[in-house]
């Protein structure tokens, strides 16, 4: 037979460290508002309109809420929609510059 040719070994290359989900920093920062409010899951979820359970997994990044339901969520903490957006992009991307 022929002479087996050993071909260089390439250089591994590192994973990129994966990015949080949306889901995950958006429960987080629902998580943290909540307790920053001293509110509780159960508080927060009645008034929301939601059941423990689902508010507990939405805050651990397990559940993908929808808009409907983020909605009652963050307004059930006094806050809006743009304000939990502006949060998860601020803890994403690093701060955000807006234009006045």
């Amino acid at each position: 037979m022929g002479e087996v040719i050993r071909l260089p070994d390439r250089p591994t290359a590192r994973p990129a460290p994966l990015e949080p989900l949306w889901r995950e920093a958006a429960g987080d920062e629902l998580r943290q508002e909540r307790h920053r409010a001293e509110r509780t899951l159960t508080d927060v979820a009645q008034e929301a309109g939601i059941s423990v359970q689902y508010l507990s997994e939405v805050e651990r990044g397990l559940k993908e809420p929808s808009s409907e339901v983020l909605s009652a969520v963050v307004g059930a903490l006094g806050l809006r929609l743009a304000d939990l957006t502006l949060r998860v992009a601020r803890r994403l991307h690093g701060p955000v510059c807006l234009a006045a």
